[in-house]
């Protein structure tokens, strides 16, 4: 239980209070210190200054998770290189690891429970982000632990800087205007796009649910939703920086504006209107209750040709027992109305959905009813979760179904799953596909066609990030391959040339003079860099004043010496 002292303030901090010092002032307070010199090994002293400015040190970054979470990461990311720091995909070399946790699934926790160990065993740094400390910051296996909540990840290399110093320091407060709560940080922050090619932009945060199984809910809380016009603008940011996909994220897309007096399909047509001919835009996961009121609308925008006619919905249970414990708030007829008004008014149209196998309580009928649910529709793409009691949820303290019976069933409904192939009769099929990755092989490049179907196509770097057609010779379970069509032309969605790799969003010209990778951000996204000048200035000055004071302690010590 909270105490009284924790409700009483916004952030939970050990180190860092209101009262403290800004960053600049603590910035421009440390170009006032000398160095004290050392009168051995001049060459130790310099190493020794540089390892205690912030700002200079590797990171390594983990996350776990839904695009959400990667959308966080990629934001947390940016920042710290746009203040200094750099980003390796080494474990090993960093001198510092952010990992960013998922709280749905045990297995998650644990493999970032066991990264922090593993951080610690080699005596690294360790800074943690995600639901898992923001819903449970008390967990025996955080304590000491620098965190940073969902809503402050604008706040990384503050507390960075400090658990470089060896601080701890936890920020978990939620961001609010006028006592209305927000979205979260601001979506014009720098960024480290993981793809790209792809932008990922959460929309909103937290749900209007209280699912008694859900574990998010303690971390992301209530529906917070960003105004249209910060998502416009960062949408149309995104294109500018060679964008040509765009993923809308949130723990619940159709429950976005109801917050801020709007809805999805005011937003969605006003993003349409920003995406360039050959670019697409993917809709994230939507919960039944929320979409039911939107169908016609959603019809229409899934059936626009510059939309991926792609839509999450997740059913968990096809018995209305199973779902009124899980407090899901409809019923499995609300679900199939959705699929079935879908499939009519946008023929083709992909439907994904999420099945949870073994809920406390869940009968062999109960659990027929989804095997039957599945055999009706086969969906193409179906999430299967072995239930799992998350501490702290309403559905942990109930009556659990024994493990051998949750494998059994959850195997059952793995091999029904497998029995059908969604993609057979698309053999022969001309498609139009948009290539924006590498498949995990790295035999081929992944593209994706209208319905968001996984079409591989020859690796050939002039398809990369463009719209190119295919004739499909070959279909698999999960996806399909596609030859280029001879004599067809690649057309190129973007209006300006994608990032490279590693590539920080939304910084100015200024950054990249001194030593940021990146290209000027459209006006109205440009973004105060001084903390960044000031860290490289910092640094340079520090090195100087301990090397001179290293030379000043040697020069005494002669004269010393010869007196």
């Amino acid at each position: 239980m909270p105490s009284a002292c924790d409700s009483a303030i916004e952030d939970i901090e050990d180190m860092v209070s209101f009262n403290d010092p800004t960053p600049q002032d603590r910035q421009s307070a440390r170009k006032r210190i000398i160095p004290r010199s050392r009168k051995k090994n001049v060459e130790h002293e310099e190493l020794q200054a540089d390892s205690l400015i912030p700002g200079t040190q590797k990171i390594w970054m983990k996350t776990w998770g839904c695009s959400h979470n990667n959308s966080d990461g990629e934001y947390m990311a940016g920042q710290l290189a746009a203040s200094g720091y750099k980003i390796t995909d080494d474990p090993i070399e960093a001198d510092l690891w952010l990992l960013n946790s998922c709280t749905v699934k045990n297995p998650a926790e644990d493999h970032f429970r066991n990264s922090i160990k593993k951080a610690q065993e080699q005596q690294k740094k360790v800074v943690v982000a995600g639901c898992v400390p923001q819903a449970q910051p008390r967990m025996d296996y955080l304590k000491g632990l620098s965190i940073i909540g969902v809503q402050q990840i604008d706040r990384v290399v503050e507390v960075v800087d400090e658990a470089v110093k060896g601080h701890s320091v936890r920020l978990l407060g939620q961001k609010k205007d006028g006592g209305r709560r927000l979205g979260g940080a601001r979506l014009d922050l720098p960024k480290i796009r993981k793809n790209p090619l792809i932008e990922i932009i959460s929309i909103n945060t937290g749900c209007l649910n209280a699912c008694t199984y859900c574990k998010t809910k303690h971390a992301r809380g209530d529906l917070a939703s960003y105004p249209i016009e910060e998502l416009v603008e960062r949408t149309r940011q995104s294109f500018q920086e060679g964008v040509c996909e765009i993923w809308l994220t949130s723990e619940d897309t159709g429950a976005y504006g109801r917050d801020i007096g709007t809805d999805l399909p005011t937003l969605l047509w006003r993003l349409v209107e920003e995406i360039p001919e050959g670019a697409m835009l993917r809709l994230g996961m939507t919960n039944p209750p929320y979409i039911l009121e939107h169908l016609e609308e959603m019809a229409k925008i899934l059936s626009h040709p510059r939309v991926y006619a792609f839509l999450h919905v997740p059913v968990q249970s096809a018995s209305d027992s199973v779902l009124m414990d899980m407090k899901r708030e409809y019923c499995v007829g609300d679900f199939k109305r959705v699929v079935d008004f879908l499939k009519e008014r946008v023929p083709g149209v992909t439907i994904a959905t999420d099945i949870i196998c073994g809920f406390p309580g869940e009968t062999e009928e109960d659990f027929q009813e989804t095997l039957d649910l599945v055999k009706l529709y086969q969906f193409p793409s179906l999430f299967i979760n072995q239930f799992y009691p998350r501490p702290g949820t309403p559905a942990a303290k109930m009556e659990q179904i024994p493990a051998h019976i949750k494998k059994q069933r959850t195997k059952e409904l793995s091999q029904l799953f497998h029995s059908y192939h969604p993609y057979d009769h698309k053999v022969g099929e001309r498609q139009q596909v948009l290539v924006t990755e590498e498949s995990f092989d790295g035999q081929y490049y992944v593209a994706h066609n209208k319905f968001y179907e996984q079409v591989l196509v020859p690796k050939r770097a002039e398809f990369k990030g463009k719209m190119v057609e295919v004739d499909i010779y070959e279909a698999g379970k999960h996806f399909m391959k596609g030859g280029p069509v001879e004599d067809s032309q690649p057309f190129t969605p973007s209006i300006a040339v994608p990032l490279q790799k590693g590539e920080v969003s939304g910084l100015t010209q200024e950054h990249a003079a001194n030593g940021v990778h990146s290209r000027p951000s459209p006006p109205s996204f440009l973004w105060n860099g001084s903390a960044s000048l000031d860290r490289e200035l910092l640094k340079k000055l520090a090195i100087g004043l301990a090397l001179t004071a290293a030379l000043l302690a040697f020069i005494v010590e002669k004269l010393c010496a010869w007196s």
